[in-house]
Order: structure tokens, then C-alpha cells, then sequence
């Protein structure tokens, strides 16, 4: 069974083309989805930040002054939080913040995305959205027919002329096909793939 996916031409011109339903008719799912979101964003996170607790700082090795008779509260070591060259609490410490996903709940996921996508009318097909020349100016001619601000354009092979003349676009993604990102699919107005990335998309997800 195939559902149908709306081809937009620069000219305004539009047709449809026929795409798998096992990838873009999946059911949407929307636990699977923020799981998939939570995965990919918190996978970006450094991770490094590093505090020294009391036994990192220097210092500290005998008792500041007399338990009593000074006047001052007691005290123990120079490393203690409460001081100005003391530890830190609760120190921050060095770890990694990556989620684990299995391939089948990933592949669910992306598919629930995309299907969501086409229900929405925000992924669209394009067969010259590529430029003819690394040219900025002629590809958002190109792109003035989607009507769109935040847009994502999904190639199966990353063109030359595409790369060069996206540059300097703002809220303009590229990405090829085989490196789709849930993060940059949610947050796209627009996705706006060539066949040969649909035909692509279809061979690893199916």
C-alpha cells in the first residue's frame, strides 16, 4: 500500500508521487518521539564541566586556630565549603549524558515523525530544489515558492552548488538522508526532500 506526497515545482506548479506507507503512514507516537528528541539532545551535551571538592583545593593540612577562646567560630580546615578557598559542595564532575535507543525504537521513531510530517503537509517533495550554480541568491528564489521561515532540505547526496549557496541562509538546515536528525525534522516548518532522498529514506527505514 502507498500514500501519496505533494511534489512542489519553483514554478508553483504541483503534483503527487506515490511513497511507502510503512514508512510515512506510521501511526504517530508521541512517548517514542520525545524519547527519541530527549536521546538526540541530551547525546549533544559536553559533559565536562568539572568543580573541586574539599579534598581538591590546597591547603587545609592543620586546624586555622584554637577550638576556643579566639572569639571566632570554630573551624577545622581552610578546605571546607564555607570558605572562600574552600571545595565545592556539590561539585560538578565530568560525566556523559548519552541515552541508550535501540535501532527498532529508533526507526519507529523517525518513521512516526515523518508520517506526522506528511499528515501535516510540512514535508514536501522537490525534484530542482538544488541550484545550478553555488549561487545564494538563485536558491532562495527556489525556496520563496515553499513559503516557509525555519526550512530543512533532505538530499540523498550533499550537492556542491547546495552546500555553497545554504550558507548564508538563515533557519536553513541541510542535511542528506542518511544523517536525519529527529531534532532538526521537529523543528523544521518545512522539510523539503528530492525524490532521490524519499527513495533513500524509504531502502533504511522499510
Amino acid at each position: 500500500m502507498s500514500l501519496e506526497a505533494t511534489v512542489l515545482n519553483s514554478d508553483g506548479t504541483s503534483n503527487k508521487i506515490d511513497v511507502s506507507d510503512k514508512v510515512f503512514g506510521q501511526s504517530y507516537n508521541e512517548t517514542l518521539i520525545h524519547q527519541l528528541l530527549t536521546k538526540y539532545m541530551a547525546g549533544a551535551r559536553a559533559g565536562t564541566k568539572a568543580q573541586k571538592t574539599r579534598s581538591d583545593v590546597s591547603g587545609g593540612g592543620i586546624k586555622p586556630w584554637r577550638q576556643k577562646g579566639t572569639g571566632r567560630a570554630r573551624s577545622g580546615t581552610t578546605r571546607s565549603p564555607i570558605w572562600r578557598t574552600g571545595g565545592v559542595t556539590f561539585a560538578a564532575r565530568p560525566r556523559n549524558y548519552e541515552q541508550k535507543l535501540n535501532k527498532k525504537m529508533y526507526r519507529v521513531g523517525i518513521r512516526s515523525i515523518l508520517s506526522e510530517l506528511l499528515r501535516q503537509d510540512r514535508l514536501v517533495v522537490s525534484s530542482n530544489i538544488i541550484p545550478e550554480s553555488p549561487k545564494t541568491k538563485l536558491l532562495v528564489e527556489k525556496l520563496k515558492a515553499f513559503d516557509s521561515k525555519r526550512i530543512l532540505i533532505v538530499v540523498d547526496e550533499l550537492d556542491i552548488n547546495l552546500a555553497l549557496s545554504s550558507r548564508n541562509i538563515p533557519l536553513l538546515e541541510v542535511v542528506e538522508a542518511d544523517n536525519l536528525s529527529p531534532v532538526l525534522l521537529v523543528g523544521a516548518d518545512k522539510v523539503i526532500a528530492t525524490p532521490e532522498a524519499i527513495k533513500r529514506i524509504e531502502e533504511q527505514l522499510s
